[in-house]
């Protein structure tokens, strides 16, 4: 079954490391995808891993799980954490359960799109990795994210501004809603609410609630 829910991909506290060369990116990758169990390692995944900007490992979030929904993957959903975490680099990851780490056309396009997304959220986008269990392939020790650099494909224009121009506009909007409600949750639990009704008031998760 394929599905395009957005997860949060739970890191360790030796998964949260400076990130030097895409095989710093790959053995993590590689963890995460080994720890699934053999139905869902055979399908696709593709995630984002944010970076900061002294290339340290923010987060991971599996953006979709199959390649149709893959496929319909926009900059909203892409980069949404990534903009939330106030990440200045990311890296695609998408396994390919063949085992085989050949790029696709669709990868490419689908990676210069993204690419080109994020230069105009000022997130720059340094690799995408195809990967397998015991291999990978780098888009930026390949030469690809050059050739995307160089492209031409998905160039801004005045239409295509005003569309992402929105959907920064909506992306802050929600971070800021988010933020008040945290404030608002924060100000009850001082007050000594319980976090199970704060959690009814707020909307928040009890895990976001018990970290205030």
């Amino acid at each position: 079954k394929n599905t395009s829910k957005i997860m949060h991909v739970r890191l360790t506290k030796d998964q949260k490391i400076k990130v030097v060369t895409s095989d710093d990116i790959y053995k993590i990758m590689q963890q995460i995808l080994l720890r699934e169990n053999k139905l869902r390692r055979a399908q696709e995944h593709f995630w984002i891993v944010g970076l900061d900007n002294k290339s340290r490992v923010l987060f991971v979030e599996l953006l979709a799980l199959g390649q149709h929904n893959r496929a319909n993957i926009n900059p909203s959903e892409a980069f949404r954490m990534a903009i939330y975490k106030l990440a200045t680099q990311a890296v695609f990851v998408h396994n390919h359960p063949s085992g085989s780490t050949i790029v696709s056309k669709a990868d490419k396009d689908q990676t210069d799109y993204l690419y080109k997304a994020g230069k105009f959220l000022r997130i720059d986008v340094v690799d995408h990795l195809v990967i397998a269990e015991k291999q990978y392939t780098s888009f930026s020790d390949s030469g690809l994210m050059h050739e995307i650099h160089n492209s031409g494909a998905w160039e801004l224009v005045d239409r295509t501004k005003g569309d992402l121009t929105k959907m920064k506009i909506e992306i802050a909007e929600e971070v800021a809603e988010r933020k008040a409600r945290l404030d608002v949750a924060k100000k009850l639990k001082d007050s000594g609410m319980s976090d199970e009704d704060i959690k009814g008031i707020t909307g928040l998760r009890l895990t976001d609630i018990k970290k205030l």
